[in-house]
């Protein structure tokens, strides 16, 4: 019943609601700062594994893959709306990523990334996260217009599968963001309150992806590997190094392959 009510929506409310699924559990996740004050290193990058898993695997199975098939109906190599898109995503994120003041968790102040700025070390340790959680939006946002534009390759199942599965990411990754803000000495209201703010972007992002490809759907295939670009870009960039600088790059390897199947699993049922 509540999936036949949502298949009736708006494609734009669609794309807002599973936005607002997304910042919910990042909310949530953020919120385990009020039961603890500290979480481990190895715990921690458990989770950015597993978060980088889910985001690898949504890149193939529930963008790259469709943007393919879309692109046997056009009159250009298969290939070619993939490859292109998939590396604009990656330079837009590099763009974004040279301008954005950032910081990334763990590191020190004289490591801060982007455009030289005085603002405090929490506000640069949010924006990080904000950053990465952009192209997040984006997909689920694509994937919704992807199937209000009618193509047999896009699926309402598929889109909703990959809400879900970046939804159920974005717990640990709240976690991963509000306890380490509070071991910086923030309090524990305002450490869940930048965790869930990082957030707030997912929706946002993911109703602009649904219009655009609305408004223009001949290059849904490259919208779709655009996210799928800017995705791999993150992981590449931040969440793995991430995971794997503390010393603990098994088990984060492990949690990154976990991620990767359940997210695997998510798309094939569902899709």
């Amino acid at each position: 019943m509540i999936f036949d009510n949502f298949a009736h929506l708006n494609p734009l409310l669609q794309a807002l609601v599973a936005g607002l699924l997304t910042w919910f559990m990042t909310a949530m996740g953020a919120a385990m700062v009020f039961l603890r004050k500290d979480i481990d290193r190895k715990t921690l990058d458990i989770m950015l594994g597993f978060a980088g898993g889910v985001m690898i695997a949504a890149s193939y199975w529930s963008l790259l893959a469709p943007a393919i098939e879309m692109s046997k109906r056009l009159n250009v190599p298969e290939w070619l709306p993939a490859a292109v898109g998939f590396m604009a995503g990656g330079v837009f994120l590099r763009i974004i990523d040279k301008l954005l003041p950032h910081l990334h968790l763990g590191l020190p102040m004289d490591k801060v990334e982007g455009v030289p700025t005085s603002w405090r070390r929490t506000t640069l340790l949010a924006l990080a996260i904000t950053l990465h959680n952009i192209p997040e939006g984006l997909a689920i946002g694509v994937a919704f217009g992807a199937v209000s534009a009618g193509f047999s390759e896009a699926s309402l199942a598929g889109a909703v599968a990959l809400a879900v599965g970046i939804g159920i990411q974005n717990f640990p990754e709240g976690t991963a963001v509000s306890i380490p803000l509070r071991r910086e000495g923030l309090s524990a209201p305002r450490s869940f309150w930048f965790g869930q703010l990082s957030a707030v972007v997912e929706p946002v992002a993911a109703v602009a992806g649904a219009a655009f490809v609305i408004i223009a759907q001949p290059i849904l295939p490259y919208a779709l590997a655009f996210a799928a670009g800017a995705m791999i870009f993150v992981v590449a960039e931040e969440v793995i190094p991430e995971s794997q600088h503390g010393g603990n790059a098994d088990q984060a390897t492990m949690g990154l392959m976990c991620g990767f199947t359940v997210m695997m699993i998510l798309d094939v049922w569902f899709g």
